[in-house]
């Protein structure tokens, strides 16, 4: 379990593999998260739903893979405290904006939750041919503001602190959040013959610093692929099985 403070917000991580951030609540502060990311809050914390700033704000955050509203928790009584749980198997990691220059960009459906201040909005990539094949679309999240945010990557999460003019390459779903100083560009991975046949996608995304970089290691697109092939090869099985088995397995 790993616990911190950051502009007025306790909190701590618990579990392992299947990850939730618990915040702690003093009288009248508050957060902010996705719709549908609350796992429990105690008996002093009231929950509101808004577009968090107008129905700019909530097409803005559409675009960038969020819900249209927000929910915010606010303690009425003394303490509270409220958790919010990862959707799959990964880490959450906290984000001390105003240690980070005030903003970072994520991948959409990074964002769990945030402090009151911290802003959840739309921003476009840098050059047209980074979004356009960067496998997670020509939008990024941007969370800029005062205080802490939490966002969620699948499996294991490596940092990477790049200097300036510093590069490294790395699979563009892997790429979690990256600081605004960290230049964001995709080329073809090798020549035609490796990027066809190399197994790591057609692309890579090539990040230069100077900045902060967060890779995961289990993209929820490679997730889902594995499943879906799973559940494919096991329905392949029980239409080869044979006779009446078959069609018992089948339901024939």
């Amino acid at each position: 379990m790993s616990q911190g403070r950051a502009d007025a917000v306790d909190y701590r991580i618990i579990g392992d593999s299947m990850q939730a951030v618990i915040v702690a609540l003093d009288q009248d502060e508050s957060v902010r998260a996705e719709a549908g990311a609350m796992m429990f809050m105690t008996g002093g914390v009231e929950m509101e739903a808004s577009t968090g700033g107008g129905i700019l704000s909530g097409l803005k955050r559409m675009l960038a893979g969020e819900s249209f509203f927000i929910t915010s928790f606010r303690c009425a009584g003394r303490r509270g405290e409220v958790a919010f749980a990862a959707p799959y198997p990964g880490k959450i990691i906290p984000l001390d904006l105003d240690a980070l220059g005030g903003a970072m960009l994520c991948q959409r459906d990074a964002y769990l939750c945030s402090a009151r201040g911290v802003e959840v909005s739309v921003a476009f990539t840098k050059r047209f041919g980074a979004g356009l094949f960067g496998g997670e679309g020509f939008v990024l999240q941007k969370l800029e503001g005062k205080g802490l945010a939490f966002v969620h990557a699948g499996g294991a999460v490596h940092k990477v602190s790049l200097a300036e003019g510093e590069a490294i390459k790395a699979d563009t779903g892997c790429l979690v959040a990256l600081q605004p100083s960290v230049d964001y560009d995709i080329g073809l991975a090798g020549g035609i013959k490796t990027a066809l046949f190399g197994g790591e996608g057609l692309f890579l995304a090539t990040l230069t610093g100077p900045g902060d970089v967060y890779l995961q290691t289990l993209p929820f697109s490679r997730l889902a692929d594995r499943i879906a092939a799973a559940g494919k090869s096991g329905r392949e099985e029980v239409e080869r099985a044979p006779g009446a088995l078959g069609e018992a397995i089948g339901g024939e």
